[in-house]
């Protein structure tokens, strides 16, 4: 698969909301997954495809209602994936709130090696 053909996947994997479906596919064994700061429960770092899923289940878990995400075109260069990510979510016990993040990843022989999030 082409960056480009797992840009275009991993875009709609993310529009569905069905982030275990892209981990599944699209991320080697090894990837990393990395966050601005430990919070919440989430560590920095979190190794290993296994452990991303699990850190994806333990995201959607928080979510009392989602009202939609919207992904922006994807931006490629080398061997990066960049793009936004909106996210219109209630979490449980808080208010209905959308935030954004950047979203970056690192594919290297077909497959998504490391995902990184700014917001």
């Amino acid at each position: 698969m082409t960056i480009q053909e797992i840009a275009k996947r991993l875009a709609a994997y993310c529009e569905k909301e069905d982030y275990t479906g892209a981990h599944n596919e699209l991320y080697a064994e090894d990837a990393i997954s990395i966050e601005p700061e430990a919070m919440g429960g989430f560590e920095k770092e979190t190794k290993g495809r296994q452990n991303i899923i699990r850190k994806g289940e333990l995201f959607m878990d928080m979510v009392e209602a989602s009202y939609g995400v919207k992904v922006s075109e994807p931006l490629i260069a080398g061997n990066a994936i960049a793009f936004t990510l909106t996210m219109d979510t209630k979490f449980k016990g808080r208010d209905r709130s959308k935030f954004d993040e950047i979203c970056v990843y690192v594919v290297k022989d077909g497959k998504i090696i490391s995902e990184q999030f700014f917001f």
